[in-house]
């Protein structure tokens, strides 16, 4: 698979291009936001750990443009208008298909995801948060955007329950959220 690492400001990210890439045609997006685990200056714990990137080469007809970026510092609110940012950019290449761009990450990565989609919900197809929680009460914001929440059952570190909480804070201002609870 084709990794390429690129910076925009002090945020830096990792860019995987799928099988048949081309400049010339518009491509689905994918943006994974790394958990505080993956967090620091090197970008190698994101290409190693997360299924974003084992997706790929599994499956080597993955079909999205999948962007990672890294979260250098102690979480993505400290980088928040830097990510933004990358979001906007990355909307307005010509290689990406602007009705087709996906938001996910991981427990920090997961508050991210609920947070960003919140916050610009006119760039998301659709989200899908893992073992993340976020400001229920602004889920009125996101209402438009289909949503499948994951969790694992048993998180001794973000409880099932805080995923639960955007879901049916969502689904109860008219939604469509959804969660899978992992044994």
């Amino acid at each position: 698979m084709e990794y390429k690492e690129f910076a925009l400001g002090r945020l830096r990210y990792v860019v995987h291009y799928p099988e048949g890439f081309s400049f010339d045609r518009k491509h689905p997006l994918l943006i994974h936001l790394n958990g505080a685990g993956s967090r620091g200056d090197s970008i190698e714990p994101c290409l190693t750990t997360h299924s974003v990137v084992v997706g790929p080469r599994v499956f080597p007809s993955y079909p999205f443009l999948t962007v990672i970026p890294l979260c250098s510092t102690d979480t993505w609110y400290d980088l928040w208008e830097h990510l933004e940012e990358l979001v906007r950019f990355l909307a307005d290449q010509p290689y990406v298909d602007r009705k087709r761009i996906y938001l996910t990450g991981g427990s920090m990565g997961g508050y991210a995801t609920w947070q960003l989609a919140m916050s610009m919900p006119e760039y998301f197809a659709a989200i899908a948060p893992v073992c993340g929680g976020g400001m229920y009460w602004n889920a009125r914001r996101i209402v438009n955007i289909p949503i499948w929440a994951f969790h694992g059952g048993k998180d001794p570190v973000v409880f099932p329950e805080e995923s639960q909480k955007m879901v049916d804070a969502v689904n109860q201002r008219g939604g469509n959220a959804r969660l899978t609870v992992y044994p």
